[in-house]
C-alpha cells in the first residue's frame, strides 16, 4: 500500500488548500483514512478522518467549520479541503491508512505554512 500526499503549500491567512491523499495497492479492507498535522516543535496532532464504511467523519475541534474531509472512491483519493486558514495551520500534513487498531500505514507528508 502506498499513500501519496500532495496539494501543500505557502498560502495567505484566509486563503484555501486542498490536500489529496491518493492511496495505491489496497488489497484489503481498511478502518478509515485520516489527516494529521505535526507542528515544528510541537507534537503530532490529529486532524480529521473518514470512515471507510459509512463516510462519518471527525474534525478536531480547532479545524472544525474551517476543514472538510471527503473521499473519491473511484480515484481512491481522500481529500481535505482547508479554508479560513491560519498561521497555526502551519505544518507538515500527514495522510494515514487504518486498516486495523494494530496495522496502520502513513505517507509522506505535505507542507502548509500560512503566513500572517
Amino acid at each position: 500500500v502506498q499513500l501519496q500526499a500532495s496539494g501543500g503549500g505557502l498560502v495567505q491567512a484566509g486563503a484555501s488548500l486542498r490536500l489529496a491523499c491518493a492511496v495505491s495497492g489496497i488489497t484489503k479492507d481498511y478502518y478509515l483514512i485520516g489527516w494529521y498535522r505535526q507542528a515544528a516543535g510541537k507534537e503530532q496532532q490529529g486532524v480529521s478522518c473518514i470512515s471507510a464504511s459509512d463516510g462519518s467523519t471527525y474534525y478536531a475541534d480547532t479545524v472544525k467549520g474551517r476543514f472538510t474531509i471527503s473521499r473519491d472512491e473511484d480515484k481512491n483519493t481522500v481529500y481535505l479541503q482547508m479554508d479560513s486558514l491560519k498561521p497555526e495551520d502551519t505544518a507538515v500534513y500527514y495522510c494515514k491508512i487504518q486498516f486495523n487498531s494494530w496495522n496502520s500505514k502513513w505517507g509522506q507528508g505535505t507542507q502548509v505554512t500560512v503566513s500572517s
